[in-house]
């Protein structure tokens, strides 16, 4: 095994991380995690389903028999790639609500004046 790939499994073995984020998602409500599970648009689910889908592959299941094989590392590696698209999108689309309040609360203002 690679140092690198021995780093990786020593940060998910060890107990202080484990047991912090683990305590810290115990600790949410399931309300609370359902809403945090689901993006606030469709547009950004969508973006999620292609980037994970070409990660994948982008086969129709309904023509293929698809099966996809990987090791756990992998699979680790795709859910990270997965979650840090996912917080990039999430805060992407914030901004944009911002941005979009605050245009409509200074085009207000013009108007006042």
């Amino acid at each position: 095994m690679s140092d690198k790939s021995d780093k990786a499994s020593e940060f998910f073995e060890s107990e202080a991380n484990a047991n912090l984020l683990w305590e810290y998602v115990q600790s949410m409500s399931p309300e609370t995690i359902a809403r945090l599970s689901k993006p606030m648009s469709p547009e950004v689910f969508q973006v999620m389903e292609r980037n994970i889908m070409g990660l994948l592959g982008n086969l129709p299941s309904e023509h293929f028999g698809v099966t996809i094989n990987t090791n756990r590392e992998n699979l680790g590696r795709l859910l990270a790639s997965a979650m840090i698209s996912g917080y990039f999108l999430r805060n992407a689309e914030q901004r944009m609500v911002l941005e979009k309040s605050w245009q409509t609360t200074e085009s207000l203002s013009s108007d006042a004046d």
